[in-house]
């Protein structure tokens, strides 16, 4: 560096400071702070002193010419040394505008210019907003005056048409005095038939405002110049204070009602005048209300305060009815039909007596109103019948090409199915029906819902037990039975055989000259299904089956269960009408809003016409199988039939109490039975009913099975914890528990047991009631023996010497003493000795001493008779 850079350029009143500034490269201009150069750095330093403004100047202001703060130091231009350069100076721009201060950069000199601006412009915009703000305001209270004003002018308007009014009335009332005969006296004129007396009064500061009219009053009607003057007085006169001051002249204030200037004085309102007007009418004669009969509904049980709403009269007329007839009551409680209708005809109504089952009318009875124009054919419904393992569903799986045996557990049906077969174009409809013992309602359900009943005979087995209940259940339904003789492909078949076993039960089929179609078949070898199916559409063209497609929906549930993913589910038969998605039905004590239909296929639908199964999802509950089915039309109307009957059954099981000697009889020897609490859940509705049915058979007059509860879906911790309660045994059939319930179980110790075939279920509750019979006791004899002589022996006691005459004689067997052919004593023996050894026996001919437990009144010449107790164990 050189010396001329190492100098330092001091100003006047510097004070010697020095500050730190970086010079550029050649020719730059002279900046402080500090830049970069390509070649090299030099550090200046420089003194730089910035005066205070003095004390009151007025600060920053770059409007006037004056000189800024810089001004007062001189130019550092005089005190440069030779070889630097000059400061750069930016020219000033404008006559006006001040230089920048030597004290600031020149950026911060264009920010503060540039927020300056910015207050200014500020100003304006604030300035702008206060005229807009003042010039509304202005035209606010402009509308406001106009509005006062207006007010004021319609007031007035009123008050004159008002008091125009008044003196018209009087004037006429004058006239009709003026009328009268001259012999009456006349009466005086009352003050306030005077316009000039009704006046307000005039102000006292008013010039003018004594009135002419004190004096005694003319008798004679008032003129027109009279009465100008009156109403010239009368006429209010618009205040002249301004708008704002009107709210004061309403208010009561010591001086206005001392002094009496008060606008209450000019009378009273017209409010005030409407309240009188309608006092006075009150007053006068009442005239008495017509009295209005009215048609009351009532039903089998009302309470009083019910009946007086709907006669629209007063409780207390009802109770003071009722006190007149001797019974006492209040507005709670209850009146039976009768004597409500005997009060409602004292009050003069007409009476509609109803009843609660009422809500169910039209729900099943529209048969009797179909037109016969509106019914079109439709598919036959056919149940298939008969006895277990007769080849019923083999023969339907033939002829739906199904395979529905393979996945039945046991190969047995437990349920009842519903499927179609097109048959040439026309559709039969078949309900499959298990042939157990014990779904006897299963088969009673499928011949109500059926048209035709497929009667299905083994040709090697013959008529059996639940053959015979078919017949009989067929029968009962009066539907045409159709013989089909299965199982002819066998060796053994003897189809002859069945004919004559059927004439037992008078059913006579064509070839032994009855009217019964019988066709000979084969499930397994698929033969002749055809001749099944052409005799069924045969009997269905006989019978002419018509139904109405557009009517409203009628069915029979077949069978329902509670799906643990789809919730309630039901296998509906249609039977009439229509069934679409979105329709309210009812079944039962349970209403559904059709969430989806599904076909024996799988498949959804959207409508389901008549002779149509489909399973119904939307249930609110499991409805039972066997119950009707049918629409309304909307959901109020499915609740109330659902309540009603859900109060019956409530109503049904609570009346379970004695009501009869009998039945107190009855009960005594029910209580002292021996009971197997069961908890039983099915899968399907049927299932639970076939099983209880099951149970009530094996029931004795000693031991039963009490079902706690029987109920469609899987087994849950409610179930378990019933059953640990009651310490019964919980069955499921073909459900299972859920991990909650197993949990349970385990931990109160309860028995759960699961059954896919209902002869297991049925065998092992039938064995464990068995256990609970108690056994048979029987008496077998041993033998005789007679005492000859008694001795008494010495810390032993009697002991009689006997001599066995007949079978043989056990220590510790039963023995009775027999004198005279009499039973003296029953008891066992505790000592049998020969000689003076203790013996098991003696046998007949030898001779023994015997000592009875506690007993010793023993002579010579009894006899012993020896016995032994046997338990036979009892079954059902």
């Amino acid at each position: 560096m050189s010396d001329k850079d190492n100098g330092s350029d001091a100003t006047p009143g510097g004070g010697g400071k020095k500050t730190l500034t970086l010079k550029g490269a050649p020719g730059g201009g002279a900046r402080p702070g500090g830049t970069r150069s390509s070649r090299t750095v030099v550090v200046e330093t420089r003194n730089r002193r910035i005066n205070p403004p003095a004390a009151g100047a007025n600060r920053a202001r770059p409007q006037q010419g004056g000189p800024a703060q810089g001004e007062n130091r001189p130019q550092q231009g005089g005190g440069k040394k030779p070889g630097q350069r000059p400061q750069n100076r930016r020219p000033q721009q404008g006559g006006g505008r001040p230089p920048a201060q030597q004290g600031l950069t020149s950026s911060e000199s264009a920010a503060r210019e540039r927020a300056l601006r910015e207050a200014a412009a500020r100003a304006d915009d604030e300035a702008r907003q206060a005229q807009e703000a003042a010039r509304r305001r202005a035209e606010e209270d402009a509308r406001r005056k106009q509005e006062r004003e207006e007010a004021e002018r319609r007031r007035i308007e009123e008050e004159e048409r008002l008091e125009a009014e008044r003196v018209a009335r009087e004037e006429a009332e004058r006239k009709k005095e003026a009328d009268k005969p001259k012999g009456k006296a006349e009466a005086p004129v009352e003050a306030k038939a005077d316009p000039v007396a009704n006046a307000p009064a005039a102000d006292p500061n008013r010039k003018g405002g004594g009135n002419k009219h004190d004096g005694p009053r003319n008798k004679s009607l008032v003129n027109e110049e009279e009465l100008e003057r009156a109403k010239r007085a009368a006429r209010p006169q618009p205040s002249k204070k301004p708008a704002a001051d009107d709210r004061r002249k309403t208010r009561l204030t010591v001086t206005t009602a001392l002094s009496g200037d008060s606008e209450r004085d000019r009378g009273p309102s017209l409010a005030a005048m409407k309240r009188r007007r309608e006092k006075q009418k009150g007053r006068g004669p009442q005239k008495a209300k017509e009295k209005i009969a009215r048609e009351v509904t009532i039903p089998e049980a009302i309470t009083v305060q019910e009946l007086a709403n709907r006669m629209a009269e007063r409780a207390v007329d009802v109770i003071k009815l009722l006190m007149q007839q001797g019974q006492m009551a209040t507005i709670n409680d209850v009146l039976d039909a009768d004597t409500a209708e005997l009060i409602a005809a004292e009050l003069g109504h007409t009476v509609k007596r109803v009843a609660e089952s009422d809500v169910e009318e039209g729900l099943f009875g529209e048969d009797t109103e179909q037109n016969p124009e509106d019914l079109d054919p439709r598919a036959p419904v056919v149940t298939i019948m008969g006895h277990v393992d007769h080849g019923k569903t083999s023969l339907l799986d033939a002829i739906r090409e199904a395979n529905v045996v393979s996945g039945e557990a046991g190969g047995i049906t437990q349920h009842i199915g519903a499927y179609q077969v097109n048959r040439d174009g026309r559709e039969i409809t078949f309900l499959d029906t298990p042939g157990h013992e014990a779904f006897t309602a299963m088969r009673a359900r499928g011949a109500q819902a059926t048209d035709i009943a497929v009667l299905v005979v083994a040709a090697d087995d013959g008529v059996m037990p639940q053959t015979i209940e078919s017949i009989k259940h067929a029968k009962a339904a009066e539907v045409p039975i159709i013989v089909a003789i299965n199982k002819m492909d066998k060796p053994e078949a003897d189809p002859n055989r069945v004919r004559n076993e059927l004439l037992q039960h008078e059913v006579f089929v064509e070839s032994m000259g009855g009217e019964i179609l019988d066709v000979e078949v084969s499930a397994m070898k698929k033969q002749n299904l055809e001749g099944i199916l052409d005799a069924i559409i045969l009997q269905s063209e006989i019978l002419e089956l018509k139904a109405n497609p557009k009517g409203r929906a009628r069915g029979i549930v077949v069978e329902a269960k509670l799906d643990k993913g789809r919730g309630a589910v039901a296998t509906v038969l249609v039977q009439n009408g229509e069934l679409a998605v979105g329709d309210i039905i009812v079944a039962g004590a349970q209403w559904a809003k059709v969430r989806a239909l599904i076909n024996d296929k799988g498949e959804q639908i959207k409508t389901a016409g008549p002779s149509t199964p489909v399973e119904i999802l939307g249930f609110t509950g499991v409805p039972d199988a066997g119950d009707l089915m049918g629409a309304v039309e909307h959901e109020a109307k499915a609740r109330e039939i659902t309540e009603y009957r859900q109060r019956k059954q409530r109503e049904k099981s609570a009346a379970g109490g004695v009501t009869s000697l009998e039945q107190m009889m009855s009960q005594l020897k029910t209580e002292d039975m021996a009971k197997i609490p069961l908890v039983i859940k099915g899968d399907v509705q049927g299932s639970v009913e076939a099983i209880n049915g099951a149970l009530d058979k094996l029931a004795t007059d000693e031991v039963s099975a009490q079902v706690l509860i029987g109920g469609v879906g899987g087994i849950t911790e409610s179930d378990v914890t019933l059953a640990a309660a009651s310490k019964a045994i919980v069955i499921g059939f073909n459900v299972r528990a859920n991990k909650q319930a197993r949990e349970a179980a385990a931990r109160e110790g309860v028995e759960i047991r699961y059954y896919n075939i209902i002869y297991d279920l049925v065998d092992d509750v039938k064995a464990a009631m068995s256990g609970l019979l108690s056994p048979e006791v029987r008496e077998t004899f041993i033998g005789n023996a007679e005492i000859l002589e008694v001795f008494n022996i010495t810390k032993v006691g009697r002991v009689a010497g006997c001599r066995v005459t007949d079978g043989i004689v056990e220590r510790g067997a039963g023995v009775r003493l027999i004198r005279d052919d009499v039973v003296i004593h029953e008891g066992k023996l505790s000592t049998l000795k020969r000689f003076k050894d203790e013996v098991k026996e003696v046998n007949a001919g030898q001779e023994c001493g015997m000592a009875f437990e506690k007993y010793e009144d023993m002579r010579a010449g009894d006899v012993i008779e020896c016995y032994r107790v046997e338990e036979i164990e009892r079954t059902l």
